[in-house]
């Protein structure tokens, strides 16, 4: 049963899966290469550019729990990130000017996107996309790396002929976060 603070299942959302190939699974594949060259490259206000006007960005936190209880590991109740248009165009104002003192200097970052599948869904010009990311970070002149692997499911919508980010859910794998903080984009 979906509580008002959970989202609607995203595997219930799925329908016949796309075609590894087609133009579509092509595009949305096109769609997180450019998504990552443009944040890595801290290109953050061409990123928002990506996003619909609607959209719903969450990273909820993670719970270890036996196998028989793995679903449940997930938990919207509490979230590292519950964004929309408005604040995540906050962050990529404060990220792209000089008021971000967490990313100042900004963080060295390579997203690597892999595993992708896109899905039909019930509503026309809407895809349910599921991928992989991971995520190299380092900071100032340390030696060391930052890893953050997540899973990822989005709702991408075609608008004028292009995808554009309408929902993502980050499901990190780590309890504990091995990153000082989220102050990038996942």
């Amino acid at each position: 049963m979906t509580t008002a603070n959970e989202p609607v299942n995203f595997f219930e959302q799925c329908a016949d899966e796309i075609a590894i190939g087609s133009d579509v699974y092509n595009q949305a594949l096109g769609f997180y290469y450019a998504e990552a060259r443009m944040l890595d490259n801290l290109r953050y206000m061409d990123w928002v550019e990506t996003l619909t006007q609607d959209i719903k960005y969450n990273v909820p936190l993670r719970q270890t729990r036996l196998v028989k209880d793995n679903e449940a590991s997930i938990i919207y109740s509490m979230r590292h990130m519950h964004e929309d248009y408005r604040s995540l165009m906050g962050r990529a104002l404060r990220l792209s000017g000089n008021s971000a003192w967490a990313e100042d200097p900004a963080s060295r970052t390579k997203r690597f996107v892999s595993n992708v599948q896109v899905f039909e869904t019930a509503t026309p010009g809407e895809y349910a996309a599921l991928s992989y990311l991971l995520i190299t970070r380092n900071r100032f002149d340390d030696d060391h790396f930052d890893l953050i692997p997540c899973e990822r499911r989005d709702i991408l919508r075609l608008q004028d002929g292009v995808l554009k980010l309408a929902q993502r859910d980050i499901i990190l794998d780590q309890v504990l976060l091995g990153t000082p903080n989220l102050a990038i984009f996942l």
